[in-house]
């Protein structure tokens, strides 16, 4: 939705309440539009998703309670904005810490993995008969490509089931998947090239006619469009983007020498290529036992890559025009097992955005004194959802069908948290 549809339906409001008699809320309740808020005027253009598969601690990086029992033996350090601490295993971030929007207030329904996974990257619960799309989805079929060469969107990582699914959208809206950040895009060069290369295509078509003459559908139209993708691809001097290898040894170390941190590096390369969405995923926070070993490195991970990649994005200029998430499927209990470890959490949990037009420096909401409950200011997934579709310019009221002609929205019913906004 642009602004200009925006004021043509404010003026039907106006005249509806003033001619007719009705509530607005009333009148366009029945399409399903609850919020009737503006679109930002200058939206971010691209999303970096940090996911830490697992379900990462919430009382063990940012919402610690150093005067509860439930705090274990994590420790807090101070950060450089006043009133905010840290785990001492996330110094990098400490440091960082005036970027940050930290949100230790969200809330979920799943306690499963799997299932808290597809809510966290969906809003919506999973289900057996459809498969629904993905915020980086959402953010190029409504956005479109920045740089029509590139892929719409990448995820980094082994396990790449749910995380930015292109769901019921076309193939073309799915992710493109790397799993080893260091091997780049495997298989990319081809051994052909100029008049050869062209001719080969040239005969693939001809051998594809009557096929599409005959299956003339979207779903073939966009399985044809993903491949001359791949060939423009190929032949691209973007295709370089891929290839961290091409980075300095220094800066490949500032991100740390792990598929997370070298995944980190690769996101801010496609960044840089106007990659609409990047997804890099760290799994292990699924600290049943030894919560208290498990974190210093699970946190030094996380932290040196991300601190780096905020580093660089502000040195380019691009963290003003990028959203960069930190969030998990849920959080721990803060009550210790018998394992020395935390299961799972949902009641209550922590993430964090930076850039983007978020308040830096900045705690939203509250727990109980010992981290088990939310006392201020809930987030429910669709919300925290909704807040990251409308800093996109992702319009969060707009209604897209399924083949079954089921409607669906990006965010479910989530509505945006203005506060988080600067």
């Amino acid at each position: 939705m642009n602004r200009s549809d925006f004021n043509r339906r404010r003026f039907l409001e106006l005249a509806a309440g003033s001619f007719l008699g009705v509530s607005t809320n009333s009148l366009f309740a029945a399409a399903g539009d609850k919020s009737l808020i503006a679109p930002r005027e200058k939206p971010a253009k691209q999303l970096i998703y940090l996911y830490m598969a697992g379900g990462m601690s919430h009382i063990d990086t940012f919402d610690l309670k150093t005067d509860h029992e439930n705090q274990g033996s994590t420790k807090a350090i101070n950060s450089n904005v006043d009133g905010i601490r840290v785990s001492s295993h996330l110094p990098s971030l400490a440091k960082h810490a005036d970027k940050l929007c930290v949100i230790n207030s969200l809330t979920s329904t799943t306690g499963d993995h799997e299932k808290g996974n597809y809510f966290m990257h969906t809003s919506y619960q999973q289900r057996a008969t459809i498969r629904h799309p993905g915020l980086g989805a959402w953010n190029q079929k409504l956005n479109g490509k920045l740089n029509p060469t590139m892929p719409g969107s990448v995820f980094i990582g082994k396990e790449s089931r749910f995380h930015g699914s292109g769901g019921f959208f076309e193939p073309e809206f799915g992710p493109l998947a790397i799993s080893d950040p260091k091997s780049g895009l495997k298989h990319a060069q081809s051994s052909l090239r100029g008049d050869r290369l062209q001719r080969r295509i040239d005969l693939s078509k001809d051998l594809d006619v009557e096929f599409l003459e005959r299956y003339h559908s979207k779903p073939i139209r966009a399985y044809g469009d993903m491949y001359g993708d791949a060939v423009r691809l190929m032949e691209s001097p973007d295709l370089a983007a891929f290839s961290i290898n091409k980075e300095d040894k220094k800066t490949r170390q500032r991100y740390g020498d792990d598929p997370f941190g070298q995944g980190c590096l690769l996101a801010r390369r496609l960044i840089e290529s106007n990659v609409r969405t990047v997804e890099v995923s760290l799994s292990g926070w699924d600290t049943h036992t030894n919560n208290f070993t498990s974190m210093p490195l699970l946190c030094q991970t996380m932290d040196q890559a991300m601190g780096a990649l905020l580093e660089d994005l502000e040195s380019s200029g691009k963290l003003d025009e990028t959203v960069v998430v930190l969030t998990t499927e849920f959080g721990r209990t803060p009550i210790v097992n018998r394992n020395i470890g935390r299961d799972h959490y949902p009641q209550a949990f922590t993430s964090v955005i930076a850039g983007g037009g978020f308040k830096g420096g900045y705690v939203f909401g509250k727990t109980s004194e010992g981290a088990e409950e939310v006392v201020e200011k809930p987030i429910t997934i669709p919300d925290f959802n909704a807040t990251i579709a409308y800093a996109l310019g992702i319009p969060t009221d707009q209604v897209l069908y399924s083949p079954s002609k089921r409607p669906f929205s990006v965010a479910h019913k989530g509505q945006p948290v203005l506060d988080l906004f600067a």
